[in-house]
């Protein structure tokens, strides 16, 4: 290999980003079996009085300390989504680890709403 197509191939690896860039994706039950402080939503007024129960699915973002990032609502009942988000928001999660360093991780949990 002559060294200018040397020279293009290492620019080349210097400037596409690698697939793993992103944070680290964890099964529900992984993030689960790391949960340090867990925060139950709370059951919204209108929701107990219709008697309604659902739900709702959120995509996390755990950072590196443990401490949740950022919360989407992925599906689920609307009335029940910013319960779940806020809720989730205050949870802490003991560090992800990959290649022996806390990293970030994505998971998507589920938040069950029943009536009692």
């Amino acid at each position: 290999m002559t060294l200018s197509l040397r020279a293009l191939v290492l620019g080349l690896v210097l400037i596409v980003p690698s697939w793993s860039d992103g944070p680290k994706r964890v099964s529900q039950a992984d993030a689960l079996a790391a949960v340090v402080t867990k925060v139950q939503p709370e059951y919204p007024a209108v929701a107990r009085q219709l008697k309604l129960q659902g739900v709702v699915e959120v995509e996390i973002i755990v950072g590196e300390n443990g401490s949740v990032e950022s919360a989407t609502p992925v599906s689920g009942n609307p009335v029940f989504t910013r319960p779940a988000v806020d809720a989730l928001k205050r949870w802490k999660f003991h560090p992800f680890q990959e290649n022996g360093a806390a990293t970030k991780a994505q998971v998507v949990l589920t938040v069950t709403f029943h009536n009692n």
